[in-house]
């Protein structure tokens, strides 16, 4: 018994149990950033990622497409008036011998273009409101809600064309009557948001180190509202696009020789019992761009929403 007692203790007599040399920091999966995780969840969502590959087909078939083609949108050629789907024309021609298929591609660059331009007028004008109304609070809230209100009252076509009859039929003034009346609901969602994480820690401490107002908004606030607010960008886009499809259709859109969506729609509806081909390739486009921006809109809600993260 003495002689165990007087044994001295060395790492011999032990053994190690429940690890692995050279893996005992090894982490069971890889660390991922935040966005990281969000462009994870985003590809695992098939339905969106669908969608975000038949915005990039249109995309590229709009830029791309004249480019194989080799036709103007506005050459105006009577001899092929009115012709179905060929190997000359591949979508066809209108009333005026024209390519279809150019003018298609064309158009839905400004479509797309107006779509892009209203939401970031939106994005811009109603998270930075948005922002400082639930930052501030007191008076300047109550006076940016007031403006909400007073905006919101505003009938959405005569504003249309009363500046179509003021400013003419162009793209700035179709984006400026499109986005005048656009901003009031991101401004209310934003301040709800920013009503919520104003009192959190992060923006105390920035607040008592002596932040102003604007870094705290810029560096803290829009931020972290980002997630729901690109949420919002995705579901605006389309809306705006079929927006300018509405006011093309009934005559305060794109004036010609520009074209659009919209426009094509209109003058095809006019010939669709005879020449359908007008109408259905302008359409088509329109609900293939629209329906893929709603697919990645649902995607982005689900892949940003904490609570579904694993």
């Amino acid at each position: 018994m003495s002689d165990n007692q007087n044994m001295p203790i060395t790492e011999d007599l032990f053994e190690r149990v429940g690890i692995q040399k050279n893996r005992a920091e090894d982490l069971s999966k890889p660390a991922l950033t935040y966005w990281a995780d969000v462009w994870r969840r985003f590809r695992e969502n098939k339905l969106a990622f669908l969608g975000l590959i038949i915005l990039v087909l249109v995309i590229v078939v709009l830029y791309l497409g004249p480019l194989i083609n080799g036709s103007d949108y506005q050459f105006i050629n009577e001899i092929d008036r009115n012709q179905g789907p060929s190997m000359k024309h591949w979508f066809g021609t209108d009333t005026m011998g024209r390519d279809l298929f150019t003018r298609i591609c064309h158009g839905g660059r400004v479509s797309i273009l107006i779509g892009v331009m209203c939401t970031g007028v939106m994005f811009v004008f109603g998270s930075i409101l948005g922002s400082i109304a639930g930052f501030k609070g007191g008076v300047v809230d109550d006076v940016i809600m007031r403006i909400c209100e007073i905006v919101n009252n505003i009938p959405y076509l005569v504003l249309v064309i009363i500046l179509s009859m003021v400013m003419g039929r162009s793209l700035f003034a179709l984006v400026f009557a499109m986005s005048f009346l656009s901003w009031t609901g991101t401004t209310r969602m934003v301040r709800g948001q920013i009503l919520q994480i104003k009192e959190l820690d992060y923006v105390q401490a920035s607040t008592a180190l002596g932040g102003g107002t604007a870094h705290i908004i810029f560096k803290h606030l829009i931020p972290n509202t980002l997630g729901i607010i690109m949420v919002t960008i995705t579901m605006s886009v389309p809306g705006f696009i079929f927006g300018e499809a509405f006011l093309s259709y009934i005559g305060l859109g794109i004036e010609a020789p520009a074209t659009s969506w919209g426009a094509l729609a209109a003058a095809g509806q006019e010939r669709m019992m005879f020449y359908p081909h007008e109408l259905f390739f302008p359409c088509l486009f329109m609900v293939l761009t629209i329906l893929s921006f709603h697919l990645i809109g649902d995607g982005l809600s689900d892949a940003l929403d904490p609570k579904l993260r694993k």
